[in-house]
């Protein structure tokens, strides 16, 4: 399951946004000590599964899914303490909830809302705490090295003196150049500045024209500097708005919406932003049993997006029949699409595309 992490200053709306895109209403508690993340799980939105699902009428319908974890006053004690939380250091990219409305009776942390002063203060926060991991790993890495040297040790120590010198400068690591082996070989020390970053932009009700329109949200709030740093994105929500929506049955919320001219909920963009900020697509399964969504990252072959289902269909992989679900939705049925030649055969190189509808062959 993809999981990603919220972090955010006190009062900037972070825990309201994760209750209402996970439905978990339990606080943050301590243990031991230490505060404890809530995890929930969000499901993607995805209408293409509810399409299919009046074509098949399946006994289930299951869409993607991206599990958050929220953690009270990660501004407060500091990105160093985030080391200590396994869901946020195995997170595979951070939202960043960064307050923008300016209600007086909701305190802040500073004296005036100044959402680019207060992105800059937690991205910081991620570099210190990157550097500090980087400074002890090195001081290690010379002690060893002084043992016997091993290219692999040599390696490994450039890649950490570079790591050093870009957050020493001020830059995350997500926006640092390498091959994927370096990444692989940094992804043992999880470094908070190396995952993808999510700025969820938390506007005022007076702000609903830029709510669909994340880049135009970030230049109002002066962040549009942050947007052109390599892995991040922004998504504009109003927390006021998402909680009334919440509120209302299917119904009245699309009509409430529409009044505002808006299309969905903003916590459904927040979860597809994250999705796709990921680099994962969706390939879907349908039938009178279940109609599913599959999350693989972009670029995977079949074979490997044949071991999401099951390991076995894997490794009996023999073809894949392929539709897109724009012609299934279309003439309505596999068969009428054979019949007009859209089923596609494939083999394990495939590389499965966003809307797939696949049916594995496979040997038992």
């Amino acid at each position: 399951m993809l999981r990603t992490a919220l972090i955010g200053f006190p009062s900037s709306g972070k825990t309201t946004l994760f209750q209402l895109m996970t439905s978990h209403y339990e606080a943050p508690r301590a243990g031991h000590g230490k505060l404890e993340a809530s995890m929930g799980v969000a499901r993607v939105p995805d209408e293409r599964l509810h399409r299919l699902a009046a074509i098949y009428n399946p006994k289930k319908v299951t869409p993607a899914t991206v599990e958050f974890a929220d953690l009270a006053g990660t501004g407060r004690t500091g990105a160093q303490a985030l080391l200590d939380v396994a869901p946020y250091r195995n997170a595979d990219a951070l939202v960043h909830v960064v307050r923008a409305f300016r209600d007086p009776s909701v305190l802040h942390h500073s004296d005036e809302i100044k959402p680019a002063n207060d992105a800059q203060a937690m991205e910081d926060e991620l570099l210190l705490a990157d550097l500090a991991v980087t400074e002890k790993r090195l001081e290690r890495l010379e002690r060893d090295l002084k043992k016997g040297r091993t290219p692999e040790l040599e390696r490994e120590r450039a890649l950490l003196v570079r790591c050093k010198a870009a957050l020493e400068e001020g830059r995350p690591l997500r926006g640092v150049e390498m091959t994927d082996d370096e990444r692989k070989v940094l992804r043992g020390f999880q470094f908070l500045s190396a995952k993808p970053l999510l700025l969820v932009i938390n506007m005022d009700e007076a702000d609903t024209a830029l709510l669909a329109d994340g880049a135009k949200a970030a230049r109002a709030a002066g962040l549009e500097a942050f947007l052109s740093r390599a892995g991040t994105r922004a998504v504009a929500v109003c927390a006021k708005i998402e909680l009334e929506i919440a509120q209302l049955d299917e119904a009245d919320a699309k009509a409430f919406l529409g009044d505002l001219g808006l299309t969905e909920p903003g916590v459904n963009r927040v979860i597809r932003t994250t999705y796709d900020l990921l680099g994962y697509i969706s390939f879907l399964t349908s039938g009178e049993d279940e109609c599913r969504a599959w999350s693989i990252p972009r670029g995977t072959p079949a074979q490997l997006a044949a071991g999401e289902i099951h390991s076995d269909i894997s490794r009996g992989f023999i073809r894949a029949e392929v539709v897109r679900y724009e012609h299934l939705v279309a003439r309505g049925s596999m068969a009428a699409c054979r019949e007009h030649g859209e089923v596609r055969l494939e083999g394990k190189e495939y590389v499965v595309e966003d809307g797939d509808v696949i049916n594995f062959r496979f040997a038992t």
